[in-house]
């Protein structure tokens, strides 16, 4: 079987090898900029200096004869507009498969493609840009919108020193960050959509994700002290307008407010990033009026690069502790009395040979208050014991060949699932039966 496994995994990064095409095919950021890929990230979707620059003045910055324009009086609106359209697209294909299989399910599954995205991302005018992503799910079978940041920027002079300035629209909190300790863009960046995952998270680790409309500002000083904050409200993409709420587990009742506040130290050699975010949600699951349930997540984060000759160096770190009052759960026999709450933690370091190759190894652990009901027995998804606690290792190689083009291997391992290391949800799963070994080949172009 093992054996097996591994001409499997042979053939997946042969296949892969075959389709790289022979000439380099750059996506739209980088036909606006006329940079390459490394201009912006060390590998995608890590940042490095001028990537953060280029994201804090709303995907703006553009290369000498890429714009139609016109000049603008007090009469006449002027136009800044570029010349290609700025459309990329994005294809991933995986094999995905767990050391034991899922009950009645296919192990080792091949995706063909596991999704494809389309992204409008560019500037749209002088101050005005995006980074739109539109996804077709294979296991849905349509497109829908994904993460999405539609941003206007500008700077000015205070006190001396730049000030950067804008205002964002997007769909998923954190995903307006600069930083990639923050979960929106937070390691692992890859993932796989077919192997278990922990029950237990923070309603800020991607619980709202694409499923908000949110509207905020944020504002860096000299290129070290950043402020953001943005205003959430449900948008529950697929459902009647008015929503009825009847589709969702959350539903926002007034707005949750998001903040954010970090600090950057940036040298010749290293950035050094030390912040802090949180959330503020009440909502009502399964509805638009009644009982509500409230959350309140925050914590530290800190983002580290050292550049090494032509190798970068990455260790970043995150923490968020989430105080929930599940009334409405309660009532409707969801969860039981009294306050909740859950701890997750995250690190990684990472090292980048070049743009070329980069391994990465992180540690996250989630725990907090056990709850039978909340975390009820079931298979592979349940808590045998009602515990929140899930602990474990991912590690990352990634090889690319051309800087459009990754082929990764991820492998993750479990040494607690849901409250348990043996027998955690009451079916003679244990977790690391979960152990999940991932390859992927992802095309952008």
């Amino acid at each position: 079987m093992r054996r097996s496994i591994l001409l499997c995994a042979a053939a997946f990064f042969a296949g892969a090898w075959a389709l790289v095409p022979g000439a380099v095919a750059l996506p739209s950021y980088a036909r606006q900029t006329g940079l390459p890929c490394s201009g912006c990230h060390t590998t995608p979707p890590e940042l490095n200096n001028g990537g953060r620059l280029f994201k804090l003045l709303g995907y703006t910055d553009r290369a000498q004869n890429t714009s139609i324009t016109a000049e603008g009086n007090t009469r006449r609106s002027p136009l800044n507009l570029l010349q290609s359209f700025p459309l990329s697209v994005f294809l991933e294909t995986s094999i995905t498969g767990t050391k034991t299989p899922q009950p009645a399910t296919q192990n080792w599954n091949a995706e063909f493609p596991q999704d494809v995205s389309l992204f409008l991302a560019g500037a749209w005018a002088s101050h005005v840009g995006s980074f739109l992503q539109i996804t077709y799910d294979p296991q849905g079978d349509h497109f829908s919108m994904d993460n999405t940041d539609i941003r206007y920027a500008n700077k000015t002079k205070m006190g001396g020193k730049e000030f950067d300035f804008g205002v964002t629209m997007n769909n998923n909190p954190t995903l307006e960050d600069l930083w990639n300790a923050t979960p929106a863009w937070g390691y692992p960046f890859i993932a796989n959509d077919s192997a278990p995952g922990p029950t237990a998270s923070p309603v800020i680790n991607g619980q709202l994700a694409t499923d908000v409309a949110g509207l905020g500002g944020y504002a860096m000083w000299d290129q070290h002290v950043y402020v953001a904050g943005t205003l959430y409200r449900s948008d529950h993409i697929g459902d009647t307008q008015p929503t009825t709420g009847l589709c969702c587990s959350y539903n926002v009742r007034g707005v949750a407010p998001y903040w954010r506040m970090a600090f950057q130290q940036t040298g010749q050699t290293g950035n050094l990033e030390v912040g802090a975010y949180g959330l503020h949600m009440k909502s009502t699951p399964g509805g638009v009026t009644g009982a509500e349930d409230s959350y309140t997540d925050f914590g530290p984060d800190i983002d580290y690069e050292r550049t090494l000759g032509k190798d970068v160096l990455s260790v970043r770190a995150s923490y968020v502790r989430e105080n929930a009052d599940l009334v409405a759960s309660t009532a409707n026999g969801a969860a039981s009395p009294g306050p909740h709450h859950l701890n997750a933690s995250n690190a990684n370091v990472g090292y980048h040979f070049g743009n070329r190759f980069s391994g990465t190894l992180g540690w996250f652990l989630t725990d907090g208050t056990n709850d039978p009901l909340l975390y009820a027995p079931a298979s592979i998804s349940g808590s045998a014991n009602g515990g929140a606690r899930s602990e474990g290792f991912i590690t990352n190689v990634s090889y690319w060949p051309w800087q459009n083009i990754d082929l990764a291997a991820q492998y993750t391992n479990y040494t607690r699932f849901n409250g348990g290391a043996t027998n955690y949800d009451g079916s003679l799963r244990n977790a690391s039966d979960n152990n999940t070994l991932y390859l992927l080949a992802r095309f952008v172009f």
